[in-house]
């Protein structure tokens, strides 16, 4: 590239005047990305069940200069997802970001001890409801012809489960491909897709994990960090992600965690039957 037509990279993170969805947005990794991409330049549009904890979160985007919309609904049922989106439209007129961060996780159990219901609640939440709100907001962006970008959230477990949380780790797996899916499809339309897969973060979705302090401690052995994510972590990869800082990349899930990927890995080569 000629010296002279360098494009500013620190303006590739800004994302003025953009409009971005974030769902599960009134606490924890949600909160922490709604506040990173309003102090990038963009409007937030915050959903999540309860409104009085999107209002607080709210008022923080706010304080940092940009306009904030709280909406309650269920993502979990898909009849819900189309007043978030009018109702985005309806304020700001376009779309341009949408962070499909809500998720749960409600059996810490085995295989054996995971029933149908637990199993429903969670691909309900995890999965199904990312593939039908992406494929809503997508085709908005898709007929307003200016291209958006989806960033989903993963986990770790989606690359490797932990005992007691298949049907999390299943989930989070297949949330990774369906990102793969919908960038494959949306690319012609200039319509980024990526993931996010965190490891262990403080926040109240994980805190059975992180209170554990026999738990807490084999985390923080497992890691080349020594140390659990904090939210604010993953907002970073989530404005590159969102904004042209990430322009050719798609179709991509970001491990982060802590180097724990890299010291598995490390240890596999070491057992000798594994490395004939």
């Amino acid at each position: 590239m000629d010296e002279e037509k360098f494009e500013s990279l620190a303006k590739r993170f800004r994302i003025d005047g953009k409009v971005a969805i974030v769902t599960g947005g009134s606490r924890g990794i949600g909160r922490a990305i709604a506040l990173g991409l309003a102090e990038a330049g963009a409007d937030i549009v915050l959903t999540s069940r309860k409104l009085p904890d999107l209002e607080l979160v709210a008022k923080e985007v706010e304080s940092l200069g940009r306009k904030a919309l709280p909406v309650a609904a269920n993502i979990r049922h898909i009849e819900e997802h189309e007043a978030v989106v009018k109702a985005t439209l309806d304020r700001f007129g376009h779309v341009d970001v949408l962070v499909n961060n809500a998720g749960t996780n409600v059996s810490y159990a085995s295989v054996f001890g995971v029933d149908e219901k637990a199993w429903d609640i969670t691909m309900g939440l995890n999965l199904k409801a990312v593939f039908f709100l992406t494929q809503r907001v997508a085709a908005r962006m898709r007929d307003q012809g200016t291209g958006g970008s989806v960033v989903n959230i993963s986990s770790d477990s989606g690359f490797r489960p932990y005992l007691g949380m298949s049907a999390y780790a299943i989930s989070k797996c297949a949330v990774q491909h369906l990102t793969a899916v919908f960038a494959q499809e949306l690319g012609q339309y200039n319509i980024r897709c990526n993931c996010i897969a965190p490891s262990v973060t403080r926040t109240r979705l994980s805190e059975a994990l992180w209170t554990d302090e026999g738990n807490l401690r084999r985390k923080e052995m497992n890691t080349t960090l020594g140390r659990i994510a904090e939210p604010i972590e993953m907002a970073g990869a989530a404005l590159y992600l969102a904004s042209d800082a990430s322009s050719y990349m798609t179709g991509q899930t970001l491990l982060i965690d802590g180097g724990e990927y890299s010291m598995i890995q490390d240890a596999i080569k070491t057992v000798p039957y594994l490395n004939k």
